[in-house]
């Protein structure tokens, strides 16, 4: 999934320099800042402590890749991208958000996971909820 995303960010820089020269303060730097931050936010989830500190960062990853998808498709109707290069980034856009999503979901499983064992073992020492 960290792979895939950074992928993504080298084919946004690839297809943003051909972008016209006064894009490159707009629409370019904006599409660059959100591509970079999805492998970046999926690394710095994998390295917290804690699963919802872990969780938030996939989601802030996820709400970038579709800031992406809306970029591109911008910059495709401005006449910047291409129907062939838009082909190939929508299908890396739609790969990366069912991996980002079936992470997602894996991880909020094992969350639950680990809270219902934690319960499990606070009952075994007495503990009572009610």
């Amino acid at each position: 999934m960290w792979k895939q995303a950074k992928d993504l960010v080298r084919v946004v820089y690839d297809l943003t320099k051909k972008f016209p020269k006064d894009e490159q303060f707009g629409l370019t730097n904006q599409l660059r800042r959100a591509a970079v931050s999805i492998p970046s936010n999926i690394a710095e989830g994998c390295g917290r402590n804690h699963f919802k500190d872990s969780l938030q960062l996939f989601f802030i990853s996820r709400g970038s890749l579709y800031e992406v998808e809306t970029q591109i498709l911008i910059s495709f109707d401005l006449g910047y991208i291409n129907n062939e290069d838009l082909k190939i980034i929508i299908e890396k856009i739609n790969s990366g958000k069912r991996l980002l999503n079936g992470f997602i979901n894996y991880f909020q499983s094992r969350s639950n996971q680990q809270l219902t064992t934690i319960n499990e073992q606070l009952e075994d020492y007495g503990y009572n909820k009610d």
